[in-house]
């Protein structure tokens, strides 16, 4: 059984844009630019952490993920999209391909996993596309072996550099246009974009109805075939397609289904302990509901992201209206206030729920989760992880003393009256990011509810390039979360972006005059740091996530394929 398509952030993109679904948008995608003031960073507070200790800023490893820099989508079980590993700054540059190594690997390739060392200390990134389940050496960067996705066609090395040459060669509305093709053509019905690797150098990815389990053919073997080991097919009393993977600090999978279900599976498919979160009674009936109305299941299902997970238990799911914490004590799963669990409602005003993948912030004295609320115009909101402080008083315009704090995102644009996202927080320290993903303009001719689509093939190109990023912090002291800066100029085209704790670096790819490239934002001013020009659309993110290796190389998939950059 193939993992579902429904789920995909990129088939909900592309789903928005070639079936016209009614997923979210901002105002920028009209005739009108993201801002009418010139672009400009804008330090506006400065925040001290309480603690400055690699254990209060930096995610704990989970054991039983592969001992790597990058083994779960948004590098961690926190999902904090952050890394401890110092990366490059302080750079400007254009590049050569021969600064770059690139693999072609097919497309949608938008997340990777770096196992842990093999008995002779080499190491494999592992990546799931849209055609194939590839696994490349990570020191030298060679293909080492591919597995293709049930009937499905491998797209050639030979096709893909004819499509990067016609996009190189075109601009305007003819790029806009031919992406809008390749995107039909390449990414609608994109599969298994959850997943995560385990210590064993085992691959899980989540289906619609089955979690699948990709191993080495010959176990310690980097050169080894790729085989499917496993397929844990859904009970029928838990309802719904998964839609998220994580896993526990007792080394159980973690997975989550649109209908609001939470199942702890044993890796080897043993056994399995499943809860229903909260109000998971209406879920069957709301995504009925979305389907019948035409609208795109995976835009507004009852839960539509993936989970995060802390060392203590802590599973934490968003749902349509409400944030849940659901805990795990080794044995059951409990969403009982009395076993520490809880559920609190946000502001959802859209309908449609939050569109971010829980975060989790801060690991010593205050401990929070981090998502984008439902509002049209939306806030980045913190929810108290470990129940509401003795004293605390419920923020004014919040739905729950749980929340901790709540800030509006404008962009630095007061025009601004809508802005959505589909991509989990950045956070780092008690830093919290989001970036704009929607294009200035529409072409004449293009179907407007295709707008986010412009941002994937075309999104460097002046025209359609989307600019601005706003960084919130929490203050320990003041016990306030606010705007600590914006930078109405860079570019973050359609990234998942990466932090660099080490380097103090926000890594991301955008356009830069017209020409893809590599840009660092330094964590504390907002101000650029590096900016390193690639220029074709070879080297376009298309949607994947940014990672950085043990060494301080970024890497990413690309269209058709994917790239790493040099360390310094």
């Amino acid at each position: 059984m193939n993992p579902s398509p429904r789920y995909s952030r990129i088939s909900l993109l592309l789903a928005c844009g070639l079936a016209f679904a009614a997923c979210s948008s901002s105002d920028s995608a009209s005739d009108q630019p993201v801002s009418t003031e010139s672009p400009t960073t804008v330090a506006q507070t400065t925040t001290t952490l309480a603690a400055d200790s690699d254990a209060c800023e930096n995610a704990p490893r989970n054991p039983f993920f592969a001992d790597s820099p990058a083994p779960i989508g948004h590098i961690d079980a926190s999902q904090s999209n952050g890394s401890p590993t110092a990366g490059p700054r302080d750079s400007t540059q254009t590049l050569t391909p021969a600064d770059l190594q690139y693999v072609h690997l097919g497309p949608g390739h938008a997340g990777l996993a770096i196992s842990s060392k093999y008995p002779d200390g080499s190491r494999v990134i592992w990546s799931n596309g849209a055609d194939r389940i590839s696994k490349i050496d990570a020191k030298t960067f060679e293909l080492l072996a591919e597995l293709p996705r049930p009937d499905k066609e491998l797209l050639s090395s030979d096709e893909a550099d004819a499509n990067i040459a016609l996009m190189d060669q075109q601009s305007g509305s003819e790029l806009a246009l031919t992406g809008l093709g390749f995107g039909a053509k390449y990414l609608l019905g994109l599969t298994g974009i959850y997943y995560a690797l385990d210590v064993d150098n085992t691959l899980f990815i989540g289906g619609e109805d089955s979690v699948l389990a990709y191993q080495d053919q010959t176990v310690g073997d980097p050169r080894s075939p790729i085989v499917l080991r496993d397929e844990w097919k859904r009970p029928a009393e838990i309802t719904g397609g998964f839609v998220g993977v994580n896993m526990t600090f007792d080394g159980k999978l973690v997975v989550v289904t649109d209908e609001g279900w939470i199942v702890v599976l044993d890796r080897d498919f043993s056994d399995y302990v499943a809860i229903a979160l909260p109000g998971q009674e209406a879920a069957t009936a709301h995504n009925a509901e979305v389907v019948a109305s035409g609208v795109t299941l995976a835009s507004a299902s009852w839960v539509r992201n993936s989970i995060a997970v802390d060392d203590q238990g802590g599973i934490y799911a968003v749902s349509l209206n409400e944030m849940h914490k659901v805990v795990w004590d080794g044995i059951k799963l409990s969403t009982s206030p009395a076993d520490g669990a809880w559920s609190a409602p946000y502001s959802n005003s859209a309908g449609k729920g939050s569109g971010a993948t829980p975060a989790l912030m801060g690991y010593c004295d205050d401990r929070f989760v981090v998502i984008t609320d439902g509002d049209e115009q939306m806030n980045v909101v913190l929810f108290w992880r470990d129940g509401v402080p003795q004293g605390w008083e419920q923020i004014e315009g919040t739905l729950s003393p749980q929340i901790a704090g709540q800030a509006l995102v404008t962009m630095g644009d007061p025009k601004l009256t809508a802005v959505q996202s589909e991509q989990g927080v950045v956070v780092g320290g008690y830093g919290a990011l989001v970036v704009n993903n929607d294009s200035p303009t529409i072409p004449d001719g293009y179907p407007a509810k295709a707008a986010r689509l412009l941002v994937s093939y075309s999104g460097a190109d002046p025209a359609f390039a989307p600019h601005g990023m706003q960084k919130f912090a929490w203050d320990p002291i003041a016990r306030v979360f606010e705007s600590a800066w914006i930078n109405q100029q860079a570019s973050s085209a359609n990234a998942v972006p990466l932090v660099s704790l080490g380097s103090n670096t926000l890594y991301t790819v955008g356009g830069r005059d017209g020409k893809w490239a590599l840009e660092g934002i330094d964590w504390t001013t907002g101000e650029s740091v590096l900016t390193w020009i690639t220029g074709s659309s070879r080297y376009n993110t298309v949607f994947a996530g940014l990672f950085i290796d043990d060494e301080g190389h970024i890497l990413h998939g690309t269209a058709f394929g994917m790239v790493r950059y040099p360390a310094s």
